[in-house]
């Protein structure tokens, strides 16, 4: 049995909401409900399972994310061997590790303390309900994505950086050398996924603003994290953290969780006439266009995007920019900028998976991407030779954060919907789960209507004495402590 997650963005709280710890306690109930599933065989008998490979597929921890690069003087995209990076990088994990102590403390269990564990079997394919249970083994996978990709660098004091976070999770992923990016960088998460016949990956590699042809580089992506989304927070929050309301900085908060990151100022467009006085509302979209304006003409910007075909500058210019509104359809037209720098005609990276080596060859059933936050499962092709089929599936992993959707109607008023999503994949092998060899768990719920009082208009200016805190938006429902819901029931 293998499952997947992706896209945790587990980050040090200085810019976004931390992962609810409850989030992986979900993800350990259901490896351990799976576990139970994936024991009772083809033939109807009751036969455990010995191990589960967890593979976290890219974007776990958001190390671009963070504040602390503001007050370093190095930034990602300088010398990775230079010690300031090093330093910043390190800082940046340890805090990570610190402030999701309970996430990663959860993570590890499942590999160091028999979290998930079976009843043994009767000869005659029965469980032993009475009896001790026997652990299954767990054996976590890290591969790299587009905001933890320093992870991917080589180098010993890189190591020291691996081996902390390989210790933290409790990880089978090998310190002393680069996390995989691709599955062929690692023999043992390779051996894996062939096991289960599955091709993954993070899904960067098709998104120009988050990949630039090397996964030991910085992207555009990293820019606009750090010297847009960040400084702008921090901007706001220093200017102007006394004068606005709590509903509005709550809302602004959130940025961080919008994908893909070019509808942020669509997104700040509806909330701020909602949430902000005329005067807070103007001076916020002068600062947003200041700092996009700042950061496009960055040298690093200039180098990124010198080898596109498309003009990047002014794409991004156009759908960042305030002054540069569509007033028709400015979501629509952002995301159509979005699909064309990737040669594509919509969002879905299912197109990609069409084109991957193991789905023509047939060697993989399944092709697994994350990156997106958007959870998809998208039929590719059945083969059918000799009374056999073989259906090949592209999935996208999908995340365990807040996501954000446009809406469809009305258009032109660039509005985003939110729902926290939680979304684990699993695949099987041989006759495990009476010989089917998928099960996903995609689940959302609307915010709380606490939540959505929050973002009503204040009725007057705010007299906060302090920067306003970022807590009236509540955390997902997988907050709560659920340990105690975890026990099988037979």
């Amino acid at each position: 049995m293998l499952a997947i997650l992706s896209d945790l963005h587990m980050n040090d709280g200085t810019t976004g909401q931390l992962l609810p710890p409850g989030t992986i306690d979900l993800a350990c109930e259901r490896l351990c409900d799976l576990a139970w599933r994936a024991s009772w065989r083809a033939d109807g008998c009751y036969r455990p399972i010995d191990r589960i490979d967890l593979v976290l597929l890219g974007d776990v921890l958001d190390i671009m994310s963070s504040r602390r690069w503001l007050a370093s003087p190095c930034r990602p995209w300088d010398d990775h061997q230079s010690p300031a990076v090093i330093d910043c990088t390190t800082g940046i994990v340890e805090e990570i590790l610190r402030r999701n102590v309970d996430c990663i403390r959860t993570l590890r269990s499942l590999a160091t303390e028999a979290t998930v564990s079976l009843p043994p079997a009767t000869a005659a394919g029965q469980p032993v309900l009475e009896a001790e249970e026997m652990p299954v083994s767990v054996c976590t996978h890290y591969m790299v994505g587009n905001r933890d990709w320093p992870l991917h660098v080589k180098g010993t004091q890189y190591d020291l950086i691996r081996h902390k976070i390989t210790h933290h999770l409790g990880l089978v992923t090998s310190y002393n050398k680069p996390f995989p990016h691709e599955a062929m960088e690692c023999e043992q998460l390779q051996e894996a996924l062939k096991a289960h016949r599955i091709m993954a990956r993070h899904g960067d590699i098709y998104d120009p603003l988050c990949f630039a042809d090397d996964r030991d580089g910085a992207s555009l992506g990293d820019v606009i994290a750090i010297e847009l989304i960040a400084r702008f927070l921090q901007h706001v929050e220093n200017e102007l953290g006394d004068q606005m309301a709590d509903a509005t900085w709550s809302a602004l908060c959130e940025i961080d969780q919008i994908r893909p990151m070019l509808l942020v100022p669509a997104y700040m467009e509806s909330i701020l006439e909602r949430t902000a006085t005329a005067a807070i509302r103007n001076r916020i979209k002068r600062m947003w266009d200041y700092m996009v304006e700042q950061m496009l003409h960055m040298e690093v910007v200039r180098r990124l995007t010198s080898t596109s075909s498309i003009d990047m500058v002014d794409g991004l210019a156009a759908a960042l920019k305030f002054t540069r509104r569509d007033s028709h359809n400015w979501i629509g037209r952002t995301m159509k900028f979005v699909a064309e720098l990737r040669g594509a005609t919509s969002c879905s990276y299912a197109p990609h998976a069409l084109a991957e080596a193991d789905f023509r060859n047939r060697r993989a059933r399944h092709i697994v991407y994350g990156h997106t936050h958007q959870h998809e499962i998208i039929p590719l092709d059945a083969s059918h030779a000799d009374g056999y089929v073989l259906n090949q599936t592209y999935f996208n992993a999908g995340s365990c954060r807040r996501g954000y959707q446009p809406t469809q109607m009305m258009a032109g008023n660039h509005e985003l919907s939110s729902c926290d999503t939680f979304s684990l994949l699993c695949f099987y092998q041989g006759d495990e789960r009476y010989g089917r060899t998928h099960e996903t768990w995609c689940g959302t719920l609307a915010p709380m209507m606490i939540d959505m009082a929050a973002t009503e208009m204040a009725s007057g200016p705010a007299t906060m004495t302090s920067a306003p805190a970022a807590a009236p938006i509540r955390a997902p429902q997988f907050a709560g402590n659920m340990r105690s819901n975890m026990a099988r029931s037979y």
